[in-house]
């Protein structure tokens, strides 16, 4: 007689029972979640607005560019500057990305890549297949991703990596339980290449950032490439997000005794990560607004500052420096941010602040000078930048390079569009609205 199979269906009941009673409890459980997340949203906004209030009494201000600055840039970022280095101010992608692949081809022993960013495209594989290459050929490569810039990064491309030998780690990926650094982010974009030669600023590894800002699908980019002693202290930058990340700290042959250049010029590195009392990169900007006493132009992605800020740079301008700031126009990214910033627009023209729109395309460099002194690197005029995110400037002070970074900002002027305080004044009701609206995401920005 043949054998009766268990009937399956008897156990359908439990089955759907367990799975109502998991789904309701799903549902129990997402209110209280919910409004837990508006909680700490709130408390953080209320944070953020205290704070932004609050600025710092300078006594004396050192001027930018001289040893006392220096000095206290030291002081506040635990870096000192490093003589005998060589440095070359990169413009755009087509300029950048040739320079670094170059260096990466002619690796012997390390690569340590960090990069907020690194979307799948054109780019992407040729950094990929320049990267495996090298890992085949023995050299140790390290790369390690932003978990939330980089999360569009495809399977295959970081199988590809890692079948070559490449150690990829991803800086704090999204999970549940480590949601309270979930709005900590690694903004820096570092590469160093046996230890000798090393590359920072604002740009990433994607297409966008490919060309020479011709049009709007190619963006404008400021980077440097950096030979001597700072590179270092750039590898520093990589380490601290290298460190948590992968829990591996590299050995020697990451760091071997720098060279110095008898023609080479000082730089200073400073890097930041959010803590308490500040940034790095809020110190730094706030020293040299308060020091300036010529100019200070400076060039951001997202212009999005505190009250605090607003009051440093009307100051500035107030005393009679040339404060001019240049900023994205109808091509930025993120919408929010330009309305964000165009809010705070009014104050600062009244008080003789020049602010500029960048016209040609997305204005993704991060550049500041004061007087005689210039910083390049990934950090915005914005929140994320000055609390929430771990950024990496270099500071310099050689009149060549300084000479260039500022021709730059005066060539970048020329496709921009002057703001001025009338147009500020006649905005409509709509747009006003629309600004007071997205002010509420300031201290996400």
């Amino acid at each position: 007689m043949p054998k009766v199979p268990p009937r399956p269906l008897e156990l359908d009941p439990l089955l759907r029972t367990g799975a109502a009673a998991g789904r309701s409890l799903l549902r129990q459980a997402a209110i209280p979640a919910g409004i837990g997340l508006l909680g700490a949203y709130a408390y953080g906004t209320a944070k953020y607005r205290r704070n932004a209030k609050m600025t710092y009494e300078f006594r004396d201000a050192p001027a930018p560019g001289s040893s006392e600055f220096d000095r206290l840039l030291a002081a506040v970022s635990g870096s000192t500057s490093t003589s005998g280095n060589r440095v070359h101010v990169l413009r755009n992608g087509g300029r950048t990305f040739p320079s670094m692949l170059a260096a990466i081809a002619t690796a012997t022993s390390t690569i340590d890549l960090s990069s907020y960013i690194y979307w799948p495209g054109e780019v992407a594989a040729a950094f990929t297949d320049a990267l495996a290459e090298r890992a085949r050929a023995g050299v140790e490569v390290n790369v390690i991703l932003d978990g939330w810039g980089s999360a569009k990064l495809d399977r295959g491309t970081i199988s590809h990596l890692e079948e070559a030998g490449v150690n990829v780690s991803f800086f704090r990926p999204p999970k549940w339980f480590t949601v309270h650094k979930l709005n900590n982010r690694m903004h820096r974009r570092l590469l160093i290449v046996d230890g000798r030669v090393a590359f920072a600023g604002g740009v990433g590894i994607a297409d966008v950032w490919g060309g020479d800002a011709e049009d709007p699908e190619h963006w404008r980019e400021t980077h440097v490439s950096v030979e001597g002693p700072a590179v270092l202290d750039i590898l520093g930058g990589f380490l601290e997000n290298w460190t948590e990340a992968a829990k591996v700290v590299l050995g020697p042959a990451h760091y071997p005794k720098p060279e110095s250049f008898d023609d080479g010029i000082e730089v200073q590195v400073m890097r930041s990560s959010p803590k308490a009392g500040g940034t790095v990169t809020l110190h730094l900007f706030n020293a040299a607004i308060a020091g300036a006493r010529e100019r200070l132009w400076i060039t951001t992605a997202f212009l999005a500052p505190g009250e605090a800020f607003v009051r440093l740079l009307c100051d500035a301008a107030e005393r009679g420096v040339d404060v001019r700031l240049l900023t994205n126009g109808p091509n930025i990214d993120k919408e929010v941010v330009r309305q964000v910033g165009q809010r705070c627009y009014g104050p600062l023209l009244e008080a003789g602040v020049r602010v500029f729109e960048y016209q040609r395309t997305m204005l993704h460099a991060k550049v500041l000078i004061a007087d005689d002194w210039a910083d390049v690197g990934s950090s915005n005029l914005d929140h994320r930048s000055l609390g929430l995110d771990d950024e990496l400037n270099l500071g310099v002070r050689d009149p060549k390079t300084v000479r260039e970074v500022a021709r730059q900002f005066l060539e970048d002027l020329e496709d921009s569009k002057e703001f001025d305080l009338d147009r500020w004044r006649q905005r409509s009701l709509p747009k006003r609205f629309t600004e007071a609206a997205t002010d509420l995401f300031r201290q996400s920005l």
